[in-house]
């Protein structure tokens, strides 16, 4: 297992994706570990070097110490990037992990381009209520924190349907080492950026829950308002809004550190149009429908390239994630099977999981037919078989 000795922490991380491909890595939330982003890590590390740590006092990773500091969490980060030979990586976090990307926007802005901070504050909480959770857990243990952590964390809908996929999360935090989670409430407690962040020049992007109990939607609005160069993004869904909204959130991300490019004219278009297909269906495949032009079809590609792509997958009404699943539900109900195992494989580099997928088809089931959806099905499951074998020949 991958571990990092580093100022008195035994520091856990993992790595998915390819050596050479742009970096990101994920911070976790209090009372959580790597494992929260299961969901972005299965999407992304196709096409990103996904790294993953446990915050130091939960999960893998171990540290003494009755308080940490924002200064360790966020050293933490750049001695796992100095470690894995990483210059430069964008930067995810929620709640506690946004306050981390914080302290790195503010001090190691070279190492950053993008960040995302999620679920997250300037200045969260106040002294004594995190004062009363730290005696509560040194004198309790972690068992007294599950159920209400679960209650802030999901909104009551999610938490009543998602019960199982709920509980390896609760065991996360039942396990956490009362010191651990104590000394991080003591980071998250002392944590104070409102005026820190207004010197955070690289691009920004807050995503906050729109039924968030812990930080706000207005507290992510007041953030991204205090920062020179950040936008704002809010999602149906509680605290940890990455694993509630995992495809939206996901989309989000990933319309954020890849960009758009404005659309101005039919060359400007051509260009945006091209970006974006190659953002969704993968350099690899239009590569090859570029290597295939010829007089016949080049006028062809050329107009789809700016009107399907550049025009209609650069509108911001909707995100690729949702225009992803639209593409799918036509798809079979026009019984287009070339282009359906097209869109079934890009769909992962538009932020949609299986499950969504899955969910689709289910749907085209009632409004297209079962045959239709049968098809569907079956081609569904030769194309992610083929794309698991490849990503396991990647990874041999």
């Amino acid at each position: 297992m991958p571990y990092l000795d580093h100022a008195g922490a035994r520091l856990f991380y993992t790595v998915d994706g390819p050596d050479n491909a742009p970096a990101i890595v994920f911070s976790n939330s209090l009372g959580t570990d790597h494992t929260m982003w299961q969901p972005q890590a299965d999407t992304l590390a196709g096409r990103f070097r996904v790294v993953r740590y446990d915050t130091r006092g939960h999960g893998r990773s171990t540290a003494p110490g009755d308080a940490y500091t924002m200064e360790q969490l966020g050293s933490d980060v750049l001695a796992i990037l100095d470690a894995l030979g990483i210059e430069q990586a964008a930067f995810c976090g929620v709640s506690m992990g946004g306050l981390t990307g914080m302290w790195l926007g503010v001090h190691a802005p070279q190492r950053f381009p993008k960040i995302v901070l999620a679920n997250t504050a300037a200045k969260i909480g106040n002294a004594d209520g995190w004062n009363t959770r730290i005696d509560s857990v040194l004198r309790d243990g972690m068992g007294v924190m599950v159920a209400p952590s679960i209650q802030r964390w999901f909104t009551p809908a999610f938490a009543a349907t998602a019960e199982r996929a709920l509980d390896p999360l609760r065991a996360v935090l039942a396990a956490l080492d009362p010191r651990g989670y104590a000394a991080s409430c003591a980071a998250v407690r002392d944590a104070d950026f409102r005026e820190a962040v207004r010197t955070i020049t690289v691009p920004v992007l807050v995503i906050a829950g729109s039924d968030d109990p812990s930080t706000t939607a207005q507290e992510g609005r007041d953030l991204a308002a205090a920062m020179p160069d950040a936008r704002f993004v809010e999602l149906p869904a509680a605290h940890i809004s990455s694993f509630e909204q995992p495809g939206r959130f996901t989309a989000a991300l990933l319309d954020f550190i890849l960009g758009r490019l404005p659309v101005t004219d039919d060359a400007a278009r051509y260009e945006a149009g091209l970006s974006v297909r190659r953002a969704v269906l993968g350099s690899a495949h239009v590569d090859r429908s570029l290597a295939r032009l010829t007089p016949l079809n080049e006028e062809f590609q050329n107009l789809i390239t700016r009107y399907a792509w550049g025009e209609i997958w650069t509108r911001e009404g909707l995100p690729r994630h949702t225009r992803s699943l639209l593409t799918i539900a036509m798809m079979v109900a026009l019984n287009r099977s070339d282009e359906l195992k097209l869109h079934l494989r890009a769909a992962a580099n538009n932020g949609v999981t299986r499950d969504e997928i899955k969910e689709v088809l289910l749907q085209t089931a009632i409004y297209c037919g079962v045959p239709a959806a049968n098809s569907a099905f079956h081609m569904a499951e030769e194309v992610f078989a083929a794309m698991d074998e490849a990503n396991r020949g990647t990874q041999a």
